[in-house]
């Protein structure tokens, strides 16, 4: 991923240095599994974990002979220690044990940065619920006015979304924990699936209770699906601040730094690019869980048709996350929001949102529901035309005051009536 999208502590476990680390956590721990059987001599282990030096222009330098990157790692990280390292590293291990168990171990610390990123944005958009809790504006459906609802849903829906997301991820992640050392068809020709389990065990991983040459790649597609369907979440978010900064709608704004420009040839301009980069991001993380559906099906016990594919898409998507989830925090700790807006267009329409109110008041009164959403629809559709008064027209109306009383008409324009139940709501969402 390019270094604009990359925060340090996720763009280092992706780094070649952090691969080839992994790896050779691996080959220290398969090393330890064979001392403690007797098949290696005691100290070997030691030896390659405290001296063994990972050269990665040493390994590219191999690599660009044997055209194998394992065998390259291992020439490499053994050429300095002693005859005994070199006899025994690697040993009754194929490549794809050593690569896929290390990539579980970069998927599992990645992930686990990642719910960190979602605990910390809940957190910010829960403040801003709390916040906004009581604050009216108007709900819209198909992107017309609909009837009053409280701003802070908004944000609650946010967080009850993430939540989500947080469970979808933590089971991801147990997913992609996972190890294999049972080597080259998976059938433990050489190691038990005895050492196998200790590996794991040393590694902090699960071993994959059936693997063919390979762990199957069902675990990272859905790893990499579910990163996406976070970004679709936060590309949620980000929609609707989009939608809430238009100038017609002004409700919201991201936070406009000092000596901040919007445009080049525009000094007026104040654009959520924010939200903008966030919704065009969640793009190519759909587009790289695409490519990991397409590694599920290899052939036979194994292919490499997955491993161009991985060591684009896992990095990438990881850290695009990582930076989507920082950005889209300070999005909505910094974002701007405008009370006297949101009533401007709560009454925009001359009290039209309250027309159910109206409605189910003529019906409680006794008044036929087909005749009363005639009567209602009559008056809306007029005080649309001509912009004026929804309420001054129902109390005008002699149809109307045959079932309501003036009080009663005008007790439908509240906008407290529709605030009521949001504790509730907020309870479901939030707890106690």
């Amino acid at each position: 991923m390019i270094e604009r999208y990359t925060r340090p502590e996720m763009g280092n476990l992706w780094t070649a240095e952090a691969r080839f680390g992994a790896m050779l956590k691996v080959e220290v721990y398969a090393l330890r599994a064979l001392e403690r059987r007797g098949v290696v001599p005691a100290g070997v282990a030691d030896e390659v974990e405290r001296h063994a030096v990972i050269d990665v222009r040493r390994i590219d330098a191999i690599e660009a002979v044997t055209r194998h990157d394992v065998i390259a790692f291992v020439t490499s990280v053994t050429e300095t220690l002693s005859e005994a390292a070199r006899q025994w590293t690697h040993w009754g291990l194929t490549s794809s044990d050593v690569l896929d168990t290390a990539l579980g171990l970069q998927m599992r610390d990645a992930a686990d940065l990642l719910i960190a990123d979602i605990d910390g944005l809940m957190a910010t958009v829960k403040a801003r619920a709390l916040e906004t809790r009581d604050l009216p504006c108007v709900g819209r459906s198909h992107g017309i006015h609909g009837e009053p609802i409280a701003f802070g849903l908004k944000f609650a829906g946010w967080h009850a979304e993430l939540a989500r997301g947080r469970e979808r991820l933590q089971a991801a992640r147990e997913r992609v924990a996972v190890g294999a050392i049972s080597g080259a068809m998976g059938s433990f020709g050489h190691l038990g699936p005895d050492v196998e389990a200790d590996i794991c065990a040393m590694a902090g991983l699960m071993p994959e209770p059936i693997s063919t040459q390979v762990i199957p790649r069902d675990r990272h597609a859905e790893f990499l699906n579910t990163l996406a369907l976070v970004g679709a979440s936060l590309e949620r978010m980000a929609v609707e601040i989009r939608h809430l900064q238009r100038t017609e709608v002004l409700e919201a704004e991201e936070g406009f730094a000092a000596g901040q420009k919007g445009s080049s040839a525009m000094p007026h301009k104040r654009n959520p690019v924010g939200s903008e980069n966030i919704t065009g991001l969640a793009r190519v993380l759909r587009g790289n869980a695409m490519a990991a559906l397409e590694n599920v099906a290899l052939w036979h016990e194994r292919d490499i048709s997955h491993s161009s594919v991985e060591r684009i898409v896992l990095p990438d998507s990881c850290i695009l996350l990582d930076y989507m989830l920082t950005r889209m925090t300070r999005i909505v700790q910094n974002l701007t929001l405008y009370p006297e807006h949101m009533l401007h267009n709560l009454n925009l329409t001359g009290g039209l949102v309250y027309s159910q109110r109206v409605l189910l008041a003529l019906t409680e009164a006794g008044a036929p529901r087909d005749d009363a959403y005639l009567l209602v629809q009559r008056n809306a559709m007029e005080a649309w035309r001509e912009r004026g008064s929804f309420m001054n027209r129902l109390l005008a109306d002699a149809d109307v005051a045959r079932w309501l009383p003036a009080g009663q008409v005008k007790a439908c324009f509240d906008p407290g009536y529709y605030l009521r139940h949001v504790d509730a709501i907020y309870g479901r969402v939030f707890g106690a």
